[in-house]
């Protein structure tokens, strides 16, 4: 059951914040020609409107700059990334969204959560924000996404960041869905406290980084309408068919980041990614879980602004 409390809450899934401010509610503000009735949406968030979803999103840093596009994992939001980003919006434009089904981007009527229809939704939101191409970073589900999107499409991606993709199998996903357990079904559709608390928690190599306050966050975004059974349809249809051969062809240079201590996607993986990626570097960092860029922030910005800068 504990492997599924972990699934529901980040299978290949992301992060968690550190040090959230609570939430203030959204001033009335003109410039906002869509909001979001909840808490959690502030004036730095913006509404797109595409192919039948209102995509949540923020673009924060130098308006002129070289773009970086977060993709967070499994069952988390945008918020995932305040730590990481913070360090980068200096430097670089960083563009961040909540994917279908999660956050307050909320459900697809159309029920597209596949990996390839995730693949495509970040395609589109690129093209609506006229982002041509861009650095792609991703955190283990978002990460799979990233590197299929330079796979299928590698003129949209410059250069990639990986932070414990998905990719090889894992807990017997292969080509083949695994069946989700009734308890798990429970998990994704009611998001017990306690439950979302010991998930996140076991994602961390120091529990203690991990907040009070993020932990609300995240239980109240997997409760909102409709997500719940939307991250129980994205389990359903995960697969993880055997990828050497489409990584074989992902030529943008790539920066593959793992924490030692991983207990969702084992670290052994990440040298499974060097010997099959062309351009891939991989650092791992010792004493740290699934989530590197939320247990040390500070630390994978300024390796990823050298990777950067470096490439």
């Amino acid at each position: 059951m504990r492997h599924f409390m972990v699934l529901g809450l980040a299978m290949l899934g992301t992060a968690c914040s550190q040090n959230v401010e609570t939430p203030v509610p959204v001033p009335d503000a003109t410039h906002e020609a869509v909001k979001i009735d909840d808490p959690y949406f502030t004036s730095a968030d913006r509404v797109l409107e595409m192919d039948g979803l209102h995509v949540r999103y923020r673009d924060e840093g130098k308006a002129d700059a070289p773009v970086l596009v977060l993709i967070h994992g499994f069952s988390h939001s945008l918020e995932g990334w305040d730590g990481l980003s913070a360090g980068l919006t200096d430097t670089y434009r960083v563009v961040r969204m909540d994917l279908p089904g999660h956050g307050l981007t909320g459900p697809d009527a159309r029920a597209r959560y596949s990996n390839a229809d995730t693949v495509v939704f970040v395609e589109q939101f690129l093209d609506a924000l006229d982002i041509k191409n861009a650095t792609l970073v991703g955190s283990s589900l978002g990460g799979l996404v990233a590197w299929r999107l330079a796979q299928t499409h590698p003129e949209r991606v410059d250069k990639l960041v990986l932070i414990a993709p998905g990719g090889y199998s894992i807990n017997g996903v292969t080509e083949v869905p695994a069946p989700v357990p009734d308890m798990a079904k429970y998990y994704f559709t009611q998001a017990p406290m306690v439950a979302v608390s010991a998930a996140n928690k076991a994602l961390y190599s120091d529990p203690s980084k991990l907040s009070e306050a993020r932990i609300i966050q995240i239980q109240h975004m997997m409760t909102r309408e409709g997500n719940g059974e939307a991250m129980l349809l994205r389990a359903a249809s995960f697969t993880l068919p055997e990828p050497t051969a489409d990584l074989a062809d992902v030529q943008a240079p790539t920066l593959l980041l793992w924490g030692d201590k991983d207990a969702m996607v084992p670290v052994a993986h990440g040298e499974k990614f060097v010997s099959a990626m062309p351009t891939a570097q991989l650092i791992v960092y010792e004493n740290i879980g699934h989530v590197p860029h939320e247990e040390i922030p500070v630390q994978m910005a300024t390796d990823i602004l050298r990777f950067l800068s470096e490439t």
